[in-house]
């Protein structure tokens, strides 16, 4: 297990947490300017190495690193954006072809919200095609590499993302999630990944916007970093149709959890995990254990699972086929296309099972969670492979029949709505980062981040930034 600090060389300002350096900034100690200098350094140090951050703006970051004022809630910090999300005159691509040279003329709503908070935009990170897949690489930019060995994957889709965290290209850098592409490449990269309930964060909202599945989120290199973002993230906006009014998190966060009750699910009802991973998040959750914080084993029953979330998974992806010029989607790589025609063959009686499964799951986590605060488990089975294999073939024995397989730990909490996160809980023996999932009550994001921020002081794992490991 890897317990030494990893090096690190790139400009000291990077180094510090983002709240760190919001409070520099707010007591004009430094400027955004200057922020804006450290971010580009290192992202010329590391891109080279780990291709996260693809599309650069200093042009229009120095713009707004000169408009933005230290009264705001991140008072000019500069911030990567997923290359899904529109940034009004920035190359955006969502990773194909068709839109390899696409400069849209407005952002989304979460980027003028966000700029709105004192957000700096300076760059797209890297996803793959139409964020589909949870190994970070396209046709237009190629691969993002795992920061910790330059031979693995980051994890997707916002592998790009949480890559140029672990370095310390960025302070915070947003993600999205639907089967885990915020949670998985968070694990991967050591880095913290928060999936927050559908409606808290406002988007746009597209062909499907009644559609929970898909939600946009905060990263960072801690759990108070995230809950930091996560406020300048929320905001009730009604061309989503989802928005909701929320409160501040990150004082909860930061505040006394008092006793703390974990549920802890090592397979989440017979998942294929290697003996590995399976011993790393055992060992971590041994080591939480205090007169505080109780751990219990749960078996709950994940029955129909994969087909709910399968099944709307596939209804979305058809849905938005049907808005997708053909010029675009003729140029979707296979397994894209292959998804899109499978969500085209359900049938009604497909539907109305996932729905009727997609509720009693919900109806049984609730109790779980009325009695515990946060279910943990695996995010993934099984530890990053090189970035050439776009999944994997098996995970402990298991054969896949797609990439989906391997990335089941991730549903429940998208199928059932609820808060999830990824926090660093440990390393393989060949020096890779692990993460656990700790997945809150609907609606429970504070409560979850509390929780999650006194595991991580536990633990005490800040590795990151790290330089990349650059291996051959």
């Amino acid at each position: 297990m890897a317990t030494a600090k990893p090096p690190f060389t790139g400009p000291e300002l990077c180094r510090l947490t983002a709240r760190e350096v919001v409070g520099l900034l707010k007591s004009r100690k430094v400027s955004p300017a200057e922020l804006v200098d450290a971010s580009l350094t290192r992202i010329a140090q590391t891109g080279p190495a780990i291709n996260a951050m693809v599309t650069t703006c200093e042009d229009r970051a120095r713009t707004a690193a000169a408009q933005a004022t230290p009264d705001s809630p991140l008072a000019g910090l500069p911030i990567g954006i997923k290359d899904l999300t529109p940034v009004a005159g920035v190359r955006s691509t969502w990773g194909t072809p068709a839109f390899a040279d696409h400069i849209p003329t407005a952002s989304d709503p979460l980027v003028t919200r966000l700029e709105q908070n004192g957000a700096v935009v300076i760059g797209k990170t890297n996803t793959p095609e139409m964020g589909a897949g949870a190994n970070t690489f396209n046709a237009v930019f190629g691969k993002t590499r795992n920061p910790w060995d330059t031979r693995m994957n980051a994890g997707g889709s916002s592998g790009g993302a949480a890559a140029g965290l672990a370095t310390g290209e960025v302070w915070l850098s947003h993600g999205s999630d639907l089967g885990g592409s915020l949670r998985t490449p968070a694990s991967y990269c050591g880095v913290v990944g928060l999936r927050p309930s559908p409606g808290r964060i406002a988007s746009a909202p597209g062909a499907d916007g009644f559609n929970p599945f898909g939600v946009e989120g905060p990263m960072a290199r801690s759990v108070a970093d995230v809950a930091l973002f996560l406020d300048a993230m929320t905001g009730v906006d009604l061309t989503d149709p989802l928005s909701y009014p929320t409160n501040s998190v990150l004082d909860t966060c930061l505040s006394d959890p008092g006793n703390i009750r974990i549920a802890f699910s090592p397979d989440l009802g017979g998942r294929p995990i290697t003996a590995e991973m399976s011993g790393i998040l055992s060992d971590a959750l041994t080591r939480l254990q205090a007169p505080e914080v109780t751990v219990e084993d749960s078996t709950p029953d994940f029955s129909g699972l994969d087909h709910a979330f399968r099944t709307f998974r596939g209804l979305g992806m058809w849905t938005n086929a049907q808005v997708t010029p053909k010029r675009v989607s003729d140029q979707f790589k296979a397994t894209l296309k292959s998804n899109i025609a499978q969500g085209g063959q359900l049938t009604v009686d497909d539907i109305a099972k996932a729905n009727v499964t997609r509720s009693r799951l919900y109806t049984m986590m609730r109790g779980l969670l009325s009695t515990h605060d946060v279910l943990a488990c695996p995010v993934t089975g099984l530890a990053p492979l090189p970035v050439e294999i776009e999944y994997p073939p098996e995970v402990a024995g298991t054969p896949s029949t797609d990439y989906l397989d391997w990335l089941g730990f991730a549903f429940l909490a998208t199928l059932c709505g609820l808060p999830a996160l990824s926090l660093p809980v440990g390393f393989t023996d060949t020096g890779l980062p692990v993460g656990l999932q700790l997945i809150g009550p609907p609606r429970g994001e504070a409560r979850l981040l509390q929780v999650a921020h006194r595991l991580e002081q536990a633990l005490d794992l800040g590795h990151t930034p790290i330089d990349p490991n650059v291996t051959h």
